[in-house]
């Protein structure tokens, strides 16, 4: 499934409304750039304002709202606002899951770690560790 969400900057030049909107997928944005620091210049290339025009600089004067959450996203989605740094955490956590699981299953049998937190809380620590020392 999908992690995304659409993110729009609404906001009025010379008397119209506007609401340029772009779909951010998540997992592409987790893995290439870790965060959103540049997101109205992000909109303003996918709905071709120019980043040196008024139109922009009206636009990033304008908080953006977040809506139509797909995947894992929809537990960080609230209200138009989206919390980024939940996000990050728990699409960490899975990434570190995603390695563990085959080694609780194949060592000790266990296939759902969430039924184990013990030792889910373990294998998270021990590959952390490991991380921590190769210097990752």
């Amino acid at each position: 499934m999908k992690n995304s969400v659409v993110a729009s900057v609404i906001f009025y030049f010379k008397g119209e409304r506007y609401a340029p909107s772009m779909t951010i997928d998540l997992d592409e944005l987790m893995t290439k750039a870790g965060g959103i620091e540049r997101l109205h210049h992000a909109i303003a290339i996918a709905n071709r304002i120019d980043a040196y025009s008024y139109e922009y600089e009206m636009m990033q004067a304008e908080e953006p709202f977040f809506d139509q959450p797909q995947g894992e996203a929809v537990a960080f989605c609230h209200d138009g606002e989206f919390d980024f740094e939940g996000y990050r955490s728990h699409w960490q956590e899975l990434q570190v899951l995603e390695k563990v699981r085959p080694i609780a299953l194949q060592h000790v049998g266990v296939a759902d770690l969430d039924s184990k937190p013990k030792l889910k809380a373990a294998l998270i620590a021990a590959y952390l560790a490991g991380q921590s020392a190769q210097g990752n």
